[in-house]
């Protein structure tokens, strides 16, 4: 039997009074990244912000290797690893590349591994080791996006959470952006990836789930044989 990394388990949550998710299971084996995928709007990033603690769940449960950690507090549940970036890049952008690397690691568990995790993140993105001293937004958008996903990491992520990061990005980046995420796997990071372009998903997942009107509406390996038209038309509300 596959062990659980993550479990979520019949989630409802929302804005003020407008539901969003409605009664949600997903369940993230270890060492299966994850990919969800779906149209604008219906709830992928609200579900990575429940999970993250940024908002509370209204009914279900969250469990991580099978403690409960809906409710709690995103200090505690960045404390036990699970490491949100979230779209858009939420950078310091008066803060160089290398000071807002050095706050990724603030929380306790990640400090005394500043240094080997800055080398990696060095080594994954050569990049923002040549512009380590310049202002975030300075920055390219591709380069930002790298540094995002370099600040997650130097939390030494136990999960990463990626909210669509190649969202603006041309091919080639992308290109970059994927073998880049491919080396973060092999080094036994699990993933749970949210992103629009289903090819990238299939490329680095094992599992997709779709999230649609809020609820998981398809769940499927990517090694099944899976029907691209009923994708399409579920996708984009086609009758």
């Amino acid at each position: 039997m596959t062990e659980t990394a993550l479990e979520i388990r019949g989630v409802t949550v929302g804005y003020g009074k407008t539901q969003v998710l409605w009664g949600v299971d997903i369940s993230v084996p270890k060492n299966t990244p994850v990919g969800l995928f779906g149209p604008n709007g219906h709830g992928k990033s609200t579900l990575l912000r429940t999970i993250s603690g940024l908002l509370k769940p209204w009914q279900g449960e969250i469990l991580l290797g099978g403690k409960r950690i809906d409710g709690a507090a995103p200090r505690k549940i960045v404390d036990l690893g699970i490491i949100h970036v979230p779209q858009g890049n939420m950078l310091f952008p008066e803060m160089t590349v290398y000071e807002n690397l050095r706050l990724g690691a603030f929380c306790k568990r990640a400090q005394p591994h500043l240094k080997d995790s800055l080398g990696r993140v060095y080594e994954l993105f050569p990049r923002l080791a040549e512009r380590r001293r310049q202002l975030a937004k300075t920055l390219s958008g591709g380069e930002r996006q790298m540094l995002a996903i370099g600040v997650g990491l130097m939390g030494k992520p136990t999960m990463l959470m990626l909210d669509e990061p190649t969202l603006g990005l041309a091919p080639k980046l992308k290109d970059e952006l994927l073998e880049a995420i491919e080396k973060i796997l092999r080094s036994g990071v699990p993933l749970v990836l949210v992103e629009q372009d289903i090819e990238f998903l299939l490329a680095l997942t094992d599992r997709l789930f779709m999230i649609n009107h809020g609820k998981v509406a398809m769940d499927f390996a990517s090694g099944d044989q899976v029907d691209r038209d009923e994708i399409m038309q579920m996708y984009f509300g086609q009758d």
